[in-house]
């Protein structure tokens, strides 16, 4: 019996054809409105009132030109290619929503955490406490390349590095500025009170930051945490940091091994295990009936595209399958990718062995994640049976066709878990940090964020 709420994010890309490569060819896709503002704020409106916690936005900084040692799969399939900025949407869905969280996306390898914080405290404050960071550490060396290096940084490396940035931006949000350093005093001619900012004064490994953050204190301060790394060094990261995680599974058995990581690493670090929120990737495909929604999927196989499906694989997991024959069982290769991706695919589950036939065919609808295809009550079935089964908290819903997905899953489903007391009816907080752990919009004060002390009063 699910004892608590499930929670659900809604996952997009500031692209056309996020996780399921091909089907923006479908006639009743829209995804190619993804550079549109209009298409945010209709699927901000549409995800508030399915009561969604928030929408999850993905990004990468590079192309995907591992198959076939080249980025023209990806460009010529539109496989996460074009793809524009992430935080950018972000204004505009939050000024037609009240309550609805906004994760994005951003890399500590490419990126400053100086002008960093303060976009992130700019988006906190446009949104009143609504923003949310995915950390992630880049795993595209395209992006490198173009960001003038060499080569990307090593796995293990980017975490090491991810742990310093971390550290700056928490300096940063939660140290800097005093809670009443700004005193707006018209009569005085105070706008702030300069003894109340203090200087970070960092110097590492990675950074020197010697002075203030620029931004005053947003209704968060430090955006809520989101991470996706479930590699040892990943996991190891989240569980002393992230609020709430995102995994891939292509099965039950990946999505419970990988939760069952995640919780013995979070409990080593003394949190407690209802401080993270675990959330699998998952694609509903839904119709009133189960023929209807099998009529969806197989119409919706038309338009798989396998060359996309082998790009956005070969991006992932370093792996390029076109060296591969069709009934070539993957094997596990450590390389400087996503490794939870590829040990999904081969190390995990020990009842599945995938071919490269079956990969393509998979990755087409829904990415490296489950999907299901059924009625409304089915699919409710299936959602609770993953929480039951996995121990998983909620969803990220991904779109086969969009907004076409979301409306179905809103329209049909949401009402189903509403009333299994499964979904909020109603939002419980104000901020996202709030809505999500219901403990108010701060960190708490054992989280690492809140324990970098820093003498600055005397600085």
């Amino acid at each position: 019996m699910t004892k608590n709420r499930i929670y659900l994010n809604a996952f997009d890309m500031n692209c056309a054809g996020h996780q399921s490569p091909g089907l923006w060819t479908h006639p009743e896709d829209e995804s190619h409105r993804y550079k549109d503002s209009e298409y945010w704020i209709e699927l901000a409106k549409l995800l508030e009132k399915g009561r969604f916690d928030a929408v999850f936005i993905a990004d990468v900084l590079g192309t995907y030109d591992v198959y076939k040692g080249s980025r023209d799969a990806a460009v010529r399939q539109g496989a996460q290619s074009p793809v524009n900025d992430p935080l950018l949407v972000v204004p505009l869905m939050s000024a037609v929503t009240e309550h609805l969280g906004f994760g994005v996306t951003a890399s500590v390898t490419h990126e400053h955490p100086y002008p960093f914080s303060r976009r992130m405290s700019t988006l906190d404050h446009l949104t009143k406490g609504r923003v949310g960071w995915n950390i992630v550490t880049s795993y595209l060396k395209s992006a490198a390349v173009n960001m003038g290096l060499e080569d990307q940084l090593k796995h293990d490396d980017r975490y090491d590095l991810a742990e310093e940035y971390v550290e700056v931006c928490y300096k940063l949000w939660e140290e800097s500025w005093e809670d009443d350093a700004v005193k707006l005093d018209k009569e005085n001619g105070v706008y702030t009170d300069p003894n109340k900012v203090h200087d970070i004064q960092h110097e590492g490994k990675y950074f020197k930051v010697p002075g203030a953050h620029l931004s005053e204190p947003s209704p968060q301060r430090t955006p809520v945490l989101y991470q996706a790394g479930a590699s040892i060094k990943g996991r190891t990261f989240a569980a002393k940091n992230a609020e709430c995680v995102f995994i891939g599974a292509p099965t039950l058995n990946v999505a419970k091994e990988t939760v069952r990581r995640l919780r013995a690493d979070v409990a080593k670090t003394g949190r407690t295990q209802d401080e993270i929120k675990i959330l699998t990737m998952f694609t509903p495909i839904v119709g009133r009936t189960e023929d209807e929604a099998n009529a969806k999927y197989e119409e919706y196989k038309k338009h798989i595209s396998h060359e996309g499906a082998l790009a956005l694989f070969g991006g992932w997991t370093g792996i390029d399958l076109s060296k591969y024959d069709a009934d070539q069982v993957i094997d596990y290769i450590e390389n400087d990718s996503i490794r939870s991706a590829l040990e999904g695919f081969t190390k995990i589950d020990p009842d599945k062995q995938w071919t490269v036939e079956e990969i393509k065919n998979f990755v087409g609808i829904g990415g490296m994640s489950a999907y299901t295809v059924g009625s409304p009550e089915q699919v409710a079935d299936t959602m609770e049976e993953w929480v039951n089964e996995t121990g998983v908290d909620g969803f990220n819903i991904a779109y086969a066709i969009t907004p076409g997905t979301f409306k179905d899953f809103i329209e049909y489903v949401v009402p189903i878990l509403q009333d299994r007391g499964l979904v909020q009816k109603e939002y419980t907080g104000n901020t996202l940090r709030d809505n999500l752990f219901g403990y108010g919009d701060r960190l708490r004060d054992h989280h690492p964020g809140k324990r970098q002390k820093i003498d600055l009063l005397v600085k």
